[in-house]
């Protein structure tokens, strides 16, 4: 089945998010791909949805945040996007307000992981912020560290406006500090190659990390089951998830009952509980150091 590439364009208020994806639709456009677009905004009303063009298919989420307030639309829209269109990429344009793990996460949602594939989380860092985030709002310089920390690539934006090269070096040494995975680039109005975009990998950065430590070097795994399981032979199963097993979440049915149940696993807690829809009974796992093979041998078994 070809799955949907999808990514993550990352950053705070500002930063030069909507500039890149104007850039990223123009080479879209011009290579020919069918791509979508999903835009949040934290207020009522859309304010960048001019940049994308009136032929490709938008999903607007407003009056919140895809992180929190309001992911189950989020993913309602990204499953609609899916059904109704042939697409080979999605592009999510984040509000400055977003923490890019929990948009991920959102992105995983069971009845759409097995359709797509995570690409990456895309930073868009505003250097003149950046040279001022102590004097910030600790939340809000939190969070600028935050999506500097679990980006797949970094844009260093308006690095035109920095008028020293040591003032570039400083900066450069500062952000590669926290995420030394990420590849870094200066840039002025977002400008970047396209390709190196598209050519992101999720599953090709360097995983050494935990899910304790702050650079989490993410891996995802989607199983669908086409039977029931035993319900003990599954909580054992669970219960012997790594620490870096960091998210579980899906839908699942037991020969012991005739219900469908909704499952979420985070930090080490499971939460089993029933559910009257009617979902595909699979699971996706999100974490690092994931053993995919492993994995699957072990589900099948259940």
């Amino acid at each position: 089945m070809k799955q949907t590439e999808i990514y993550i364009l990352s950053g705070f208020l500002g930063s030069g998010k909507t500039t890149l994806l104007r850039k990223l639709l123009q080479h879209e456009k011009e290579t020919a791909r069918n791509v979508g677009v999903v835009m949040n905004e934290i207020g009522k009303v859309s304010i960048d949805s001019t940049a994308v063009s009136e032929d490709l298919p938008l999903r607007e989420l407003l009056d919140g945040c895809v992180c929190c307030t309001i992911i189950d639309q989020f993913e309602d829209q990204l499953a609609q996007l899916l059904e109704e269109h042939q697409l080979d990429a999605i592009y999510i344009e984040t509000t400055g307000a977003a923490h890019p793990l929990e948009v991920f996460d959102a992105c995983m949602s069971p009845s759409v992981a097995a359709k797509i594939q995570m690409k990456g989380i895309i930073t868009v860092v505003d250097l003149r912020l950046w040279m001022q985030r102590h004097s910030l709002d600790p939340n809000v310089e939190h969070l600028i560290i935050e999506q500097v920390k679990h980006a797949d690539l970094l844009l260093l934006n308006k690095s035109d406006l920095l008028l020293q090269e040591s003032d570039q070096g400083s900066v450069l040494y500062s952000i590669q500090g926290l995420n030394s995975k990420a590849l870094a680039i200066l840039t002025s109005n977002a400008d970047i190659n396209p390709a190196m975009v598209t050519g992101l990998s999720l599953n090709e950065k360097d995983e050494k990390s935990s899910v304790t430590i702050d650079k989490l070097a993410l891996q995802t795994y989607v199983h669908t089951f086409n039977y029931p399981v035993h319900h003990e032979r599954f909580e054992h199963f669970i219960s012997t998830l790594p620490a870096s097993t960091y998210r579980v979440k899906g839908f699942i049915r037991f020969k012991e009952s005739n219900l469908l149940y909704s499952f979420q696993y985070t930090n080490g807690q499971p939460i089993l509980l029933p559910d009257l829809s009617d979902h595909p009974t699979t699971i996706v796992f999100i974490g690092s150091h994931l053993n995919k093979e492993d994995l699957k041998e072990a589900l099948d078994l259940l």
